[in-house]
């Protein structure tokens, strides 16, 4: 018999949840909150490199630079960040004035930018490993990690917080959110 003419089988809805379901439940919220971040998070890494070296290796005015122009092209990524994070990943999230969350934003990636650098400077000038291939591996994969961590971390914290239980706390944080910058 085809399989389009076998009767339809109904599944009985499961009782109880399995082990798996169980346990990723709880934390299914963050999941999709990491894999949103990493995407966007992709895609400023791409404006950040291609910039980053386009600056540094382009015949421009920074070249042999790679301290300004790793801050530029965090600078033009962080902006795009941002935008992306805010609308996109956190969008759920509470919301308090955009003043605030737009300063704390740049602030944390400030420290994430002095994360990469410090990187960076260790690499090139301590070192002596002044390569491409070093400035990039310095700047753009080991900061990269760990300016990542450090801001997913603050903006889940302090940017975008949960939305709060109270009801009065919620009624402030809405009056808040919708107080112009």
């Amino acid at each position: 018999m085809p399989e389009s003419a076998q009767p339809a089988r109904e599944l009985a809805p499961d009782p109880a949840p399995g082990l798996i379901e169980r346990l990723y439940a709880p934390i299914r919220a963050l999941v999709h909150e990491v894999a949103k971040f990493g995407i966007v998070g992709a895609l400023a890494f791409v404006i950040d490199i291609g910039l980053f070296n386009l600056l540094l290796y382009g015949g421009g005015p920074l070249d042999d630079k790679p301290l300004s122009a790793k801050a530029v092209s965090v600078a033009v990524a962080t902006t795009f960040a941002y935008f992306g994070n805010r609308y996109w990943t956190f969008r759920h999230r509470g919301r308090t004035n955009m003043g605030r969350e737009y300063l704390l934003f740049f602030l944390f990636n400030g420290i994430a930018m002095l994360i990469s650098l410090t990187c960076l400077w260790i690499s090139h000038y301590l070192l002596g490993l002044d390569s491409p291939l070093a400035d990039n591996i310095s700047a753009n994969v080991i900061g990269l990690i760990l300016g990542t961590l450090f801001r997913f971390v603050a903006y889940r914290t302090w940017v975008v917080p949960a939305v709060p239980d109270d009801a009065a706390d919620r009624e402030l944080a809405e009056r808040d959110a919708s107080t112009p910058i």
